[in-house]
């Protein structure tokens, strides 16, 4: 693989990948919301779960699928009303948590598993990260150097292996905060309160969003 990827490209690459990963957005926000109301493995766990998901999109954009989907009108609006409804629900989640509430910290989610799979839901059922990753991918690729599916999820695995560190360093500092935050008197509705108008806000921002 060596052969495929230049050095140099590479590093270029995982400079602008960890740019691209540091800008706000619905991951990074995914993850700091699920780590301070949560604690830091949650939102470990949440954060593998969206790097889960850049499998897929990267597995679509080497196959072809997103530039399929990007033609289809139907197919991206199917699946950005998708992932605005799964947001919407994480929404609805959280206020009840918030209702549910007996002590001043917030309700804990404790299972990884779960935790995982929602990040992944959260991940592949948004159409814009697919075609991100079939604009992005193929700057870098070098059509001299062979097969371009491979180099393609080659990056894409890179891609990956460098947002799942940033998420997880982010999420062991948010939780660090969020532990302290949640021993105040009365926060834990807050925090509820929050997360949900977070989610509330990537969903709609999804659901009215464009190509």
């Amino acid at each position: 693989m060596r052969n495929l990827i230049e050095q140099s490209q590479l590093i270029y690459f995982i400079a602008a990948s960890a740019a691209l990963t540091f800008l706000p957005g619905p991951d990074i926000l995914f993850v700091l919301t699920q780590s301070i109301s949560q604690g830091k493995m949650a939102g470990i766990a949440t954060a593998t779960g969206l790097c889960t998901g850049i499998l897929v999109h990267t597995s679509a954009a080497a196959l072809g699928i997103s530039a399929l989907l990007y033609k289809s009108a139907l197919a991206f609006e199917i699946v950005k009303y998708a992932g605005a409804a799964y947001l919407l629900y994480l929404a609805w989640q959280a206020l009840k948590e918030s209702g549910e509430l007996v002590s001043s910290a917030p309700v804990r989610e404790t299972n990884a598993l779960a935790l995982y799979r929602r990040g992944i839901f959260m991940n592949v059922l948004n159409p814009k990260v697919a075609l991100f990753f079939l604009a992005f991918l193929p700057q870098f690729v070098n059509l001299e150097s062979g097969s371009v599916p491979i180099q393609m999820i080659f990056l894409g695995i890179v891609f990956l292996i460098q947002a799942w560190l940033i998420f997880s360093s982010i999420s062991i500092f948010a939780g660090i905060i969020g532990d302290k935050i949640v021993q105040r008197p009365g926060i834990g509705k807050y925090i509820n309160w929050g997360k949900a108008g977070i989610f509330t806000v990537i969903g709609v921002k999804l659901a009215l969003s464009h190509k």
